[in-house]
């Protein structure tokens, strides 16, 4: 049994009700489910089903059609909880008799932090209605907007959910590409040796995106790209970049070198953040005409163990940036000694450093930027790469799953190696609290570029780069 919270919002139909429907498709889903949507609004089960189909037709990649789509929407149904949790109570042990006294009870959360947190205090008031028996929780990020809400937000979960039923949602980590750090790093002999501050130069970690806010001016306001980027989404790849080899592939042992990862994080120097704010963002709805929220930032981190100690992490993020990527680039060293003559077409000087780049978009791809020599008499050289591509290296590319496909799967079959602890997030609210109470002087800049000017400044010597951006 699956009760959406948020059933009739943006994130369920852009991607939940898609994603279970072909998880269906695929035989991925249970034998037998219910999913039960929750409304303040006055809305019947049909309207629920309309608006399933209408968002599969949409947003999905099967058309609604057939007896797949029967068996889907006939799982469907929709209860209004404007009134309280009685109803929803009473939907719940309905479901329960048909599919069983055993059956799990998973309750979704796609709502704001806010609101998350006040219907885990009505999930507590409820006790005793069976919303609890035998019950897990998902929560979508943010996962509070500061310590202390952070804190607040998992006691609450904590009073409702032992630890080991609460899934904290990221769905960057559902992606293939990110899973495939994992893959690249332990499966092959090659790379995991040169993984470390003797032979890596700095990592960057790059979420660039066109898009503006849309229509989230209000929430958006409130919560800026720090909160709503940095803290779940690009500390959590950092993590899978920067942790220790596991002793196993088992769930519980992955999520404690990522965690080790977050407690070796220094917090963050204030100086060493740059904020920006794309001109015309104040002019939007929702937006004070005076705010000072970021809509970029770029920082300079660092994991104080022995693996990495000294190598910098570069992280940026955005809106309304010049381009839209998803991107890990590994920087390695440059040769001891130069060998090559300075009038050479490029040096190594003025090509930067050879990288290993991994993008994290769907289907994702690997490259290897390298300088090799220029074909002729002269001993001149020129940049060159070599590519891997999930689009056209395995058959069937088709049907990988999604991220958020592939996480809900992982909470069916109670896999938490893609999740997060209390603890963990916790931890990243500590290191992120130093900008949070002393935040920098946020600089405006122009739509379509790559941010203020300073985030130069925050990288030299070294400097910000994408692949396919030649020198």
């Amino acid at each position: 049994m699956i009760v959406l919270y948020g059933a009739t919002g943006d994130l369920a139909k852009r991607k939940l009700l898609p994603g279970m429907f072909h998880l269906a498709r695929a035989g991925l889903m249970p034998e037998r489910f219910r999913i039960i949507g929750t409304s303040r609004r006055d809305l019947s089960d049909e309207d629920f089903r309309r608006l399933a189909r209408n968002a599969v037709e949409e947003f999905g990649r099967e058309s609604p059609e057939g007896e797949p789509w029967d068996a889907f929407a006939s799982s469907l149904a929709l209860v209004g909880i404007g009134d309280g949790l009685g109803a929803l109570g009473e939907a719940v042990a309905h479901a329960r008799e048909e599919l069983g006294e055993a059956a799990r009870l998973l309750h979704y959360l796609s709502l704001p932090p806010g609101a998350a947190g006040a219907l885990v205090d009505d999930l507590a008031a409820a006790g005793g209605s069976g919303l609890d028996e035998n019950a897990e929780i998902i929560v979508e990020k943010p996962f509070g907007t500061d310590l202390e809400s952070a804190r607040e937000l998992n006691a609450k979960l904590l009073s409702v959910f032992d630890e080991t039923r609460v899934f904290r949602i990221d769905h960057y980590l559902g992606r293939e590409a990110v899973q495939n750090l994992l893959a690249m790093r332990f499966a092959n002999g090659m790379f995991e040796p040169v993984w470390n501050r003797d032979h890596v130069d700095h990592v960057q970690i790059d979420i660039p995106e066109t898009l503006s806010i849309e229509m989230r001016g209000d929430f958006y306001d409130r919560t800026g790209a720090l909160r709503d980027m940095v803290v779940t989404h690009l500390f959590q790849v950092l993590g899978f970049v920067a942790m220790e080899p596991p002793t196993s592939l088992e769930p519980a042992t992955l999520m404690t070198e990522r965690a080790k990862v977050f407690d070796a994080m220094p917090e963050l120097d204030p100086d060493a953040v740059v904020p920006g704010q794309f001109d015309g963002y104040r002019e939007i709805d929702g937006v004070a005409a005076d705010s000072a929220t970021e809509t970029f930032v770029a920082l300079r981190a660092f994991v104080d163990n022995w693996r990495w100690a000294g190598v910098p992490f570069y992280l940026r993020t955005g809106k309304r940036l010049a381009e839209g990527r998803r991107l890990l680039t590994i920087a390695f060293n440059q040769p001891p000694r130069r060998m090559f003559p300075l009038d050479c077409r490029y040096v190594a000087e003025s090509f930067g450093f050879d990288h290993l780049t991994f993008d994290l978009g769907d289907p994702g791809s690997i490259s290897a930027s390298f300088l090799a020599k220029v074909p002729g008499p002269a001993m001149e050289l020129g940049e060159a790469q070599m590519d891997f591509s999930y689009a056209t290296a395995f058959a069937g590319p088709e049907q990988a799953l999604e991220a958020y496909e592939r996480l809900i799967h992982d909470v069916l079959v109670d896999d938490r190696t893609l999740f997060t602890t209390s603890d963990g997030i916790e931890r990243l609210w500590e290191v992120s609290q130093p900008v949070l109470e002393r935040p920098p002087r946020v600089h405006p800049y122009e739509p379509g570029s790559w941010g203020p000017e300073p985030i130069h400044d925050l990288a030299a010597p070294r400097r910000w780069h994408l692949p396919g951006h030649r020198v």
